[in-house]
């Protein structure tokens, strides 16, 4: 039975999209009517012809979590021995997630019309990645789909746990870098000028951290608005400046060269790049071809190019590992274990070693920096309020110095 997305007008009069499976569209009408719903558009999940809605499932994104657990769904469903077609229809049904349902159940209707499912799951190239369709492409011609999607799962929910660890770790040194600035910032401009107005009638010479920080105050005062200015106009025009490919390749050369962020930004690329390259060897994919869909999923311009470029090498008849590590780009570690796989002719093996590594080694850094982060911000508040302690101390101790003589 064919998937029909709808949109309709309730008895509320508010807009209700949705999905739903029937014989025809004019079954689909029918229901709406039955519901006292009024029908305003019915087509089929998937028609391209299908205005609107067909445009916005195709241009649908899924998140990172989302993507896990279908691909999940799907493994465990076909390890059961449920049809591919029957396996999205149950996926679809189990979602609460309205765009997620409208997407599967399209995928379904292109399946039902005879396509492969990687060839469907193209027609959603913002929710399923070109890595991810080539894997499940290699899963069918190997007849081993369901094994394929249950390692794609085993990947996608380790980068998802990374990403979210990160992302809970990064909270509270934000936080701290927030709250230090705005007292700070409350500091030079509200606190400061109230406690230096004490000493301006006063024919006093001031120490030189007191006029340090009255004119540090007085400038953020005065000219605080055009720093914000200044700073928004810049920030815009970097990211306008980023739209160029060739300034963005440039950015991206510096940060991959930058000591302590690029060794960061190498890292995560190159755990990417050995975990997507196992996968797709497991799957059959061969070398040169996972290299440059590989390639994809690296982040760095400069870093994917190098990547590119060894593809090249390797199509040519060199060694992968000789071809990373001409570039520079890549861990010592990364590119000995490919060697070592290489020589031992367990290559995807080793790339999936190399990749726990790579994330094992990176999550321990970003680990180290984020728990250092909120002592060095409190540090540098809390220097900030003694250098405006001192220069407002040290008049008054200079004061009682003269009175006492």
């Amino acid at each position: 039975m064919p998937a029909f997305e709808f949109k309709s007008l309730d008895h509320r009069g508010k807009v209700k999209k949705g999905t739903l499976e029937a014989d025809s569209a004019r079954q689909v009408r029918q229901q709406l009517r039955d519901k006292g719903w009024v029908p305003l558009e019915v087509h089929e999940a998937g028609d391209k012809a299908g205005a609107g809605m067909a445009r916005f499932s195709a241009s649908g994104k899924l998140k990172g979590a989302e993507l896990a657990l279908i691909t999940r769904q799907l493994a465990t469903l076909l390890k059961s021995g449920l049809p591919v077609e029957q396996a999205l229809s149950a996926v679809a049904k189990q979602s609460a997630n309205d765009r997620v349902e409208r997407i599967m159940l399209a995928v379904r209707a292109k399946v039902r019309e005879g396509h492969s499912m990687a060839r469907s799951l193209a027609s959603f190239p913002r929710a399923f990645s070109e890595m991810y369709r080539a894997t499940v492409d290699a899963g069918e011609q190997s007849g081993h789909l369901e094994q394929v999607l249950s390692q794609l799962a085993d990947y996608l929910e380790t980068r998802h746990d990374t990403g979210r660890s990160v992302a809970q770790a990064m909270v509270y040194p934000a936080f701290i870098m927030v709250f230090a600035s705005i007292v700070i910032l409350l500091l030079m401009t509200m606190v400061v000028p109230k406690l230096v107005a004490v000493f301006e009638n006063r024919n006093q010479a001031l120490p030189l951290v007191t006029r340090v920080v009255i004119f540090l105050s007085d400038f953020v005062r005065d000219w605080g608005w055009l720093l914000g200015l200044i700073l928004v106009a810049a920030i815009v025009f970097f990211l306008r400046a980023m739209r160029d490919p060739g300034f963005r390749f440039r950015v991206h050369q510096r940060l991959a060269a930058t000591p302590m962020v690029g060794t960061m930004l190498r890292a995560a690329d190159s755990a990417r790049l050995a975990s997507t390259l196992g996968i797709l060897g497991r799957a059959g994919v061969p070398l040169v071809d996972a290299l440059f869909i590989a390639a994809q999923v690296v982040g760095n311009l400069a870093v994917r190019d190098a990547v590119k470029t060894a593809a090249v090498r390797v199509r040519e008849g060199g060694n992968l590992s000789r071809a990373l590590e001409v570039s520079g780009y890549f861990p010592p570690m990364l590119v000995q274990m490919i060697a070592s796989g290489e020589a031992s002719g367990e290559l995807d093996h080793m790339l999936t070693r190399a990749a726990d590594y790579q994330e094992r080694e990176l999550s321990s850094t970003v680990s180290t920096l984020v728990g250092l982060l909120g002592p060095i911000m409190l540090l540098i508040m809390a220097g900030v309020v003694i250098l405006i302690v001192l220069s407002v101390m040290l008049p008054i101790m200079q004061m009682n110095n003269f009175l006492a003589h």
